[in-house]
């Protein structure tokens, strides 16, 4: 069986199609050594690495809802939506666990908002550092760690391909990227914001034109420019051997879809690149990666 490592990007909801990347990879016969996450890719690398099995997974996302799943937990800070959906999503999976406890080598990537460093999380609870690489700065409230205040790490690297190399030098880094090419940006909707669908349709209806709404829709689509050209960027010059795109653009970032689908995009992407993934294994490939030995590519987060 041949071994790959994975660097999963960023995508709010739509990183549901990491799995289908990953369930098609593993029914192709590759086995996965290692992976680093950021954002979304962080909460699915997580799983994943804790062993859990395609049909627990496919159980809990059967739950997967826009009700509630966004509310604030009470030690959240201030912020526009919280994280309890996620943390309660995870919980059967990640609840307890620290990263020594993890079946696969992992790490998160999360940015301390106070000393502007990004940090590699890899130690410690999980579930911990799921939710603090998941923190959309002023969307969802950072997490404390320490003196450390982290957010999304998808601000400074939303594909962490160095990463996933630092911890499998001598593998080929298969990186997921949830981002269109740039001859596609034209064709990216509008982001919307998840509300309350209790709310009743006028009331809602009033909160969608408000002009707070508006300045936050045209804040999140210039933080999604600006994401999107440091991730063609990163990728250009950390070259990871395979850049696998999902066709994801259709689906929403914090809008819940139909998972299923999200799968089958994943699924379905995969196919496009397995004779690259082979190719990047021939015995050219890796003889050169035989003389790698990467230092961390950012400091390892020490509460």
């Amino acid at each position: 069986m041949e071994e790959i490592a994975l660097a999963l990007g960023g995508g709010g909801i739509k990183g549901v199609a990491h799995l289908g990347v990953i369930f098609r990879l593993q029914e192709a016969g590759y086995k996965i050594k290692a992976i680093a996450g950021t954002s979304a890719g962080g909460v699915v690398g997580a799983v994943i690495a804790s062993g859990a099995k395609e049909a627990e997974i496919l159980a809990v996302l059967a739950q997967l809802s826009g009700h509630n799943f966004f509310s604030h937990r009470n030690q959240d800070g201030p912020s526009l939506l919280g994280l309890s959906g996620l943390v309660k999503l995870l919980s059967p999976f990640l609840k307890d666990k620290t990263f020594a406890d993890l079946k696969i080598p992992f790490a998160a990537t999360a940015v301390d908002i106070l000393t502007k460093q990004e940090f590699i999380l890899n130690r410690g609870p999980v579930i911990d550092a799921v939710v603090a690489t998941s923190s959309i700065p002023g969307v969802f409230p950072p997490v404390k760690m320490g003196k450390a205040e982290l957010i999304d790490g998808g601000v400074l690297d939303p594909v962490p391909v160095a990463v996933a190399r630092w911890l499998a030098p001598k593998l080929p880094i298969v990186a997921v990227c949830l981002s269109p090419v740039p001859e596609q940006w034209r064709e990216i909707p509008e982001i919307s914001l998840p509300l309350d669908t209790r709310i009743p349709k006028p009331i809602l209806s009033r909160i969608v034109n408000m002009r707070i709404s508006q300045a936050i829709r045209i804040f999140a689509d210039s933080m999604d420019i600006t994401s999107r050209m440091i991730t063609e960027l990163r990728l250009q010059i950390e070259k990871p051997d395979v850049i696998i795109r999902p066709d994801v653009l259709k689906f929403g970032y914090l809008d819940p879809g139909d998972p299923h689908e999200l799968i089958q995009v994943g699924v379905k992407a995969v196919e496009l690149h397995l004779p690259e993934i082979r190719h990047s294994l021939t015995w050219r490939h890796k003889l050169g990666r035989q003389f790698q030995n990467p230092q961390p590519p950012s400091k390892v987060f020490e509460d």
